[in-house]
Order: C-alpha cells, then sequence, then structure tokens
C-alpha cells in the first residue's frame, strides 16, 4: 500500500477505502506515531484517521466560559439595542 499526498488535505497521507479496510492495523500503526491519514471514496475525501488528543480540560474549559461572561457585563453598546444597531448598519449600505 502506497498513499500518495494530495494537496487540499494539510499535507495528510491518503488512502482509498477499499485499501484503508485491507490495511486497518498498518494504518492504525502509522497514527499511533503521530500520522494523519485521510480516507478516500473514488478519489473524493471521506474521513480522516488522527491520533486521539488529550481530553478536553473541564476545569479549564469553565474557567474560560466564566471569564467570558464577566467580560460580557461590563461591555455595553452605548444606550442602544441590538435592533437599533441592526437598522443602523441597514440604513448605511
Amino acid at each position: 500500500m502506497e498513499p500518495s499526498m494530495t494537496p487540499n488535505t494539510s499535507n495528510a497521507n491518503t488512502v482509498g477505502a477499499h485499501d484503508a479496510k485491507t490495511n486497518l492495523g498498518q494504518l492504525l500503526d502509522r497514527v499511533e506515531h503521530g500520522e494523519s491519514i485521510v480516507i478516500t471514496r473514488h478519489g473524493e475525501p471521506i474521513a480522516r484517521l488522527v491520533p486521539f488528543g488529550e481530553p478536553i480540560d473541564q476545569d479549564k474549559a469553565q474557567r474560560a466560559i466564566d471569564g467570558i461572561l464577566r467580560l460580557q457585563k461590563t461591555q455595553t453598546l452605548g444606550g442602544l439595542s441590538i435592533e437599533d444597531l441592526i437598522n443602523e448598519g441597514r440604513e448605511a449600505s
């Protein structure tokens, strides 16, 4: 199995669906070593095998959300409503 390089898949190796099915074990070995592999059907990309990433740090994500919500409370629209801003944008165009 010799995968080819394709310009539209971020330099990932590509493999046809039939070859992927036949050689799944080899592909998983390559992915385990950091490779990303695009699986194509009739030359069209349909899936990507990528190394399993680190789990999302839920505490860190919640802190980011909380920070955004705190920031939102300090921002104003200068007394205008969203509807006013939308109408102003429509009038300007």
